[in-house]
């Protein structure tokens, strides 16, 4: 075929797809690797809660740095894992499955430019205890970010940011797509378009990168002219890229969660207005 009559490739046309577009040809993206990946399935109840949930987190390490990505369990098999480990940064992000192009980005950003050294960020110490000791913790902090608008859209819900916005005074929409109710048996709706449409306010949680509604979700946010805070385990490299634009604040929690250990952790939280 002619370079004439070749079909021009597709133009990114998503804010994540831009972004991957752009590290894809930068030079420290083709000289980096993927040196190790992991699935983790994670079970939590804490005590004295009613209910409990399950998450599972594709993880990839490039240099120093852990990024990852929520995924639907069973999305994933071994053998996606084992592909991933010693490819190719910028071969990786165009890899066909999208959780793997956002947790090989998460981990590249934030490998570049660590949480800890940003200076737009305000690096929080989650004590250690119990998981619902360092849930709590972790909650007041993320809804510190959170403009004093309500009804809050919280999307992909955590009982523990539920008590926090209560706490505050402030009336929450909660919405995630697995349904169900609250702790309190409030119901959760599954649309985030309807929870936002009755919003003063979004709190989204990092895995919605990962679903592929977070396009969406900025853009009603824009439409609307509400401020769209996310809290972010898995992408938080990567959300931080859109800070000042689709974002307005963040707070990010890069690997190890919280979760994961009863030791002291690290959040870093950007605030309304950095860029």
């Amino acid at each position: 075929m002619s370079s004439s009559s070749a079909i021009p490739a597709a133009r990114p046309t998503t804010a994540l797809d831009r972004l991957t577009a752009r590290v894809r040809d930068e030079g420290d993206a083709q000289q980096s690797t993927a040196s190790v990946a992991f699935l983790t399935v994670q079970g939590s109840q804490h005590a004295g809660r009613r209910t409990g949930y399950v998450n599972t987190v594709l993880s990839v390490r490039v240099g120093a740095a852990v990024g990852s990505c929520a995924v639907e369990p069973g999305e994933l098999r071994d053998d996606h894992v084992r592909e991933i480990v010693g490819g190719n940064v910028a071969d990786l992000l165009a890899h066909p499955h999208p959780a793997v192009r956002v947790a090989v980005l998460d981990a590249f950003l934030a490998d570049s430019a660590p949480h800890a050294a940003d200076p737009r960020a305000r690096t929080v110490r989650v004590p250690g205890g119990s998981s619902l000791d360092k849930s709590t913790a972790r909650a007041r902090a993320v809804v510190d970010l959170v403009p004093g608008t309500g009804p809050v859209a919280v999307i992909g819900v955590v009982n523990s940011l539920l008590v926090q916005l209560r706490e505050r005074g402030l009336d929450y929409l909660p919405c995630d797509f697995k349904g169900g109710s609250t702790e309190w048996d409030e119901p959760v709706l599954t649309d985030h378009e309807q929870a936002i449409a009755g919003a003063g306010s979004v709190l989204a949680s990092g895995m919605v990168l990962g679903n592929g509604s977070f396009d969406r979700i900025a853009q009603l946010c824009a439409e609307r002219g509400l401020p769209l805070v996310m809290f972010a385990q898995t992408g938080s490299a990567v959300l931080r890229e859109l800070l000042g634009a689709e974002v307005s604040a963040l707070s990010a929690e890069p690997y190890p969660f919280f979760w994961l250990t009863g030791d002291a952790t690290d959040i870093h939280c950007y605030p309304g207005g950095v860029s």
